[in-house]
């Protein structure tokens, strides 16, 4: 008897239908195989043959060892992971009639078996639940952990099992299962705004405070450059705290490559704040980027709508680095591969730190720098200039003294709270000025040509600018660069033109690019 069961692949961040067709028929002698797959399956599918026969069998039902195929459609597509053990059990149940489910067709079924019979939990169960609804299934079928996840995607009866007993009742009508509901934006407002950890915390650093300031109204990368114990770290993990909070799509988007990656916090049916990704410096290309031989996102898609922290920048590998040139630049990384291609977002803050030399102590106000005036640029050579290119912000961090941190300030540090409302005001008018333009939605992301209708100068500005570029030799990237934080430094202000002063804490904010760094 031929049936069919329905189940997808993930593709990126988006996934595709799957037609699980089992056909049974004929008896098998003890010693042979019952089962054979095909349709362009990976080894953890064929080995699925011996979890759904133990998990049949410990599940009550009987394996008759029919010869049975297995056809996973369309076979040009790549089916990979455990996940299809569930829909082909309960298609193999249908086609040997120990189930009767007329109604098996309405249903997007995935799901990893144990050899007990219990339902695993898969990854990538929100993707595969938009397709669902898409397609006009019924309901869909699915591991009791990822219930909440999936239920997100409004017109869709999610129904979560937790074995594959439960799951034969409740398709033949045998057992109830009420559909798992989630008020999608009752769960979008919960802890967006929560954090630990808050810009009140820090004593001094007004400075470094600004500069974040300006780096979260215009969505533009930092590094922040600094002896050890200076605060680079603390910081940088305040970062998000002032930051708009996720917009509903922007959670979605999120949640969807957290999804596929197996990320999910657990209990969480939506991440509502933004991600902060810190890599350890030891990681390799591909768990940085994404990829593999079944591409899966890295922690430049892991950060997207949030920020990437890396620690010591110097001592990421150079080629690691290098490879994040171009989705700092496209906001998207593309990875192909020879039968498939796929698309991660990657449109993430990058916030770095360092050293300023292989000793930690250049220009410390109270402990000497042991190393040579060569090894110091040495040490700052590890970062290309294309890269550093792509940073906006170059910021110098110096320790905060004994007196500040011990004494109580004559006034209450601005909280995290205060600090966001000016972000987001600036944001508002960023939204407004590039409404109409499309995926832009801050001042870090113009175009060029963006950059020429809003950044225009005036008489005094340009030749200070001009100055600075002469005398720093700035590449004409950097020179956008500096345009762009010049708006955002007006925006803060409210203020409709960007003013010579404008100019000149942006370009205060190109430390690296001086020719003198790093001498005494």
């Amino acid at each position: 008897m031929l049936v069919k069961t329905y189940a997808s692949a993930v593709q990126g961040v988006d996934a595709r239908s799957i037609i699980v067709e089992v056909n049974a028929g004929g008896n098998v002698p003890e010693n042979k195989p019952w089962y054979n797959v095909i349709g362009l399956p990976d080894s953890a599918i064929r080995e699925g043959s011996y979890r759904v026969e133990t998990a049949l069998r410990n599940s009550g039902f009987r394996n008759l060892r029919l010869r049975t195929v297995i056809n996973l459609a369309p076979a040009d597509v790549r089916k990979e992971g455990a996940a299809y053990d569930l829909p082909i059990a309960m298609a193999y149940l249908q086609a040997t009639n120990q189930m009767y489910a007329p109604d098996l067709k309405d249903y997007l079924i995935m799901g990893e078996l144990s050899l007990g019979g219990e339902v695993r939990p898969i990854k990538g169960a929100l993707p595969i639940a938009i397709t669902a609804r898409q397609l006009g299934y019924k309901g869909m079928l699915l591991p009791r952990e990822n219930a909440r996840e999936a239920a997100i995607v409004d017109g869709l009866d999610i129904y979560g099992v937790g074995s594959l007993k439960q799951a034969a009742q409740f398709i033949s009508g045998r057992e109830q299962i009420a559909p798992t509901e989630v008020d999608t934006r009752a769960e979008f407002a919960r802890e967006r705004t929560v954090f630990d950890v808050d810009f009140s915390d820090v004593r001094g650093q007004e400075n470094i405070k600004r500069a974040l300031t300006i780096a979260a109204a215009g969505g533009h990368n930092v590094i922040l450059i600094g002896p050890p114990g200076a605060g680079k770290t603390m910081l940088a993990r305040r970062l998000p705290t002032i930051l708009p909070p996720l917009t509903l799509r922007e959670a979605l988007e999120t949640t969807k490559i957290h999804s596929v990656a197996g990320t999910l916090p657990a209990n969480n049916a939506l991440i509502t704040r933004r991600p902060f990704r810190a890599p350890h410096h030891t990681i390799s290309d591909v768990a940085l980027v994404g990829g593999g031989s079944f591409p899966s996102p890295g922690e430049i898609s892991l950060a997207h709508n949030g920020v990437l922290f890396l620690d010591e920048l110097p001592e990421f590998k150079r080629t690691a680095l290098e490879v994040m040139r171009q989705p700092m630049e496209e906001r998207r990384v593309v990875i192909s591969r020879a039968r498939i291609t796929v698309e991660f977002p990657s449109s993430f803050m990058l916030i770095a730190s360092m050293n300023p030399c292989p000793c930690g102590y250049f220009n410390h106000p109270d402990k000497e720098c042991m190393c040579a005036p060569s090894a110091v640029k040495r040490y700052l050579h590890r970062i290309s200039g294309p890269l550093l290119d792509r940073i906006d912000l170059h910021v110098e961090v110096t320790p905060v003294s004994l007196d500040k941190l011990t004494k109580a300030p004559a006034r209450k540090p601005e909280g995290s709270t205060v600090i966001a409302e000016r972000v987001q005001a600036a944001r508002v008018l960023q939204e407004a000025r590039f409404g109409e333009q499309r995926g832009i939605h801050c001042n870090a992301q113009m175009p060029s040509r963006l950059v020429r209708e809003y950044c225009g100068l005036d008489a005094a500005g340009r030749k200070l600018l001009r100055t600075a570029m002469e005398k720093l030799q700035l590449s004409a990237r950097a020179y956008d660069r500096i345009l762009k934080v010049a708006r955002t430094v007006a925006d803060l202000e409210a203020a409709l033109t960007i003013s010579p002063a404008h100019i000149a804490e942006a370009i205060n904010f190109r430390s690296l690019d001086r020719g003198s760094w790093g001498e005494r």
